[in-house]
């Protein structure tokens, strides 16, 4: 019991002091170029000396490993890749790699996770560990009949999948564990019938074996129950395995407070606002994935599908007051893996894990729904605060800069002047840039930018 305390204790105190080297690190972190950050991940051991080397030589990646990745290649495209600071999820501190092409959403999710380190905490767990396979039957004679003999099977068809196809996930403590049998009513009044495949994959997405596992298990079907097979495929509606975030702020001041809880409750109950909300919650999550070589588009799929369980398709988050603190909930299927395809071949995608510290396909989904409520926390926050064009548009003032033609030297002069436009009139475009450029240069006496240069 003593040495239990003890151990608790150390790990309490090394937790602690590693925040405050983070901390350290990651004030003024924004402010800092690019070489400075990269010193600062290295002095933070979240970067190898190698890892930037590998950076500032623009990652340079073999053509022939993208040739193993997809068909019909001509060549790579380069995405910015960025670090969210002030992360500290369930005690621990997170250096968050972000792979993304829209401006604010690393800063935004920086601002939020600083926020919640000085006044709230971020909590974290999953619930269930199986993914899914469909097995389809298109038309069955007698559905009764058929669940019947599936049931009656089901430990044999489990015995054999593990022993064929699985072995490599028993290996590791996963495999199959269930088989269950569903009825669809098609229009037509015949009786649609769907097996349900239940599997741990450790720490693989899961994909590709799943699939491998319903096909080993279409022939079995077939002969044990004299019905034709017409479909196998993983499901990515994964709703036993749900991934949950949860954040607590405390002490927010009342008015605040209300308002984000109402601005929850509107994407509660109204889907073309849901829509909106749960794609700022994938801002947070979607470049995490990238970043590590995961499958954006099946984790987008089953959070969208969750969100539409019920029959109306809903946010999957929801802000609630508590006395005098904020609590909001994330819930959904987040499924991701550390190991297999893309995750572990590319090497931004292994740099990305590492700079994480994650080892396991649960911390990884368990990190990336904390982010997506955070980042919902901050949108949410600034919509019922100051607007969303403020804080967005001011970060997008670069852009709209480069895209008029400034060059280096004109940038921050023209950046300095859009600034005060968007401060007196709420507003900006990037024919506002333009003028501001050709007024500058006209005042120079040099050539003004031309609409056509954008």
């Amino acid at each position: 019991m003593e040495t239990t305390l003890n151990n608790e204790t150390n790990n309490t105190n090394t937790s602690l002091k590693l925040i405050e080297k983070y901390n350290e690190v990651f004030q003024g972190f924004s402010k800092l170029d690019r070489d400075e950050r990269l010193k600062s991940l290295i002095k933070l051991g979240s970067l190898t000396g190698e890892d930037v080397e590998f950076l500032k030589a623009g990652s340079p990646i073999d053509i022939e490993l993208a040739e193993k990745f997809i068909e019909n290649v001509i060549g790579y495209f380069p995405m910015s890749i960025g670090v969210a600071t002030n992360f500290i999820i369930d005690k621990k501190p997170y250096v968050i790699p972000m792979a993304v092409e829209e401006t604010s959403i690393i800063a935004a999710a920086s601002k939020t996770a600083k926020w919640l380190r000085e006044k709230g905490e971020i909590k974290t767990e999953i619930f269930g560990q199986d993914i899914l396979g469909q097995i389809q039957l298109a038309v069955v004679k007698d559905f009764l009949a058929f669940k019947s003999k599936i049931l009656l099977h089901k430990e044999k068809l489990i015995e054999l999948a593990n022993m064929e196809v699985g072995k490599g996930l028993v290996r590791r403590g996963g495999g199959v564990n269930d088989i269950e049998v569903r009825h669809l009513k098609r229009p037509d009044g015949k009786d649609m019938a769907v097996v349900h495949v239940r599997a741990n994959p450790c720490d693989a997405m899961g994909a590709n074996i799943m699939n491998q596992i319903c096909e080993y298990l279409k022939p079995k079907i077939e002969e044990l129950t004299n019905e034709k097979v017409t479909m196998c495929i993983l499901s990515n509606l994964v709703d036993t395995k749900v991934t949950r975030a949860k954040i607590i702020v405390r002490d927010v001041e009342p008015e605040l407070a209300e308002k984000i809880e109402e601005g929850s409750l509107f994407a509660e109950l109204d889907p073309y606002r849901a829509a909106t909300n749960n794609k700022g919650v994938l801002n947070g999550i979607d470049p995490i994935l990238i970043a590590t070589g995961n499958d954006w588009r099946a984790v987008e799929a089953g959070i969208h599908a969750y969100a539409a369980r019920d029959g109306q398709y809903r946010s999957i988050t929801r802000w609630k007051r508590d006395g005098k603190n904020l609590v909001g909930l994330f819930e959904a299927p987040v499924i991701l893996g550390v190991v297999g395809g893309v995750t572990k071949l590319h090497p931004i995608a292994r740099m990305s894990l590492r700079m994480m510290g994650i080892e396991t396909a649960s911390e990884l989904s368990r990190v990336c729904a904390a982010v997506g409520l955070a980042t919902n926390l901050g949108a949410i926050k600034a919509l019922t605060t100051v607007g969303i064009i403020e804080g967005h548009m001011k970060l997008h003032i670069k852009n709209l800069t480069i895209g008029a033609g400034a060059k280096e030297k004109e940038i921050p002069i023209v950046q300095k002047k859009l600034e005060e436009i968007l401060l007196m009139t709420k507003r900006i475009s990037l024919h506002n840039a333009i003028e501001v450029l050709r007024e500058l240069r006209d005042s120079k006496g040099a050539s003004s930018p031309q609409e056509t240069q954008v």
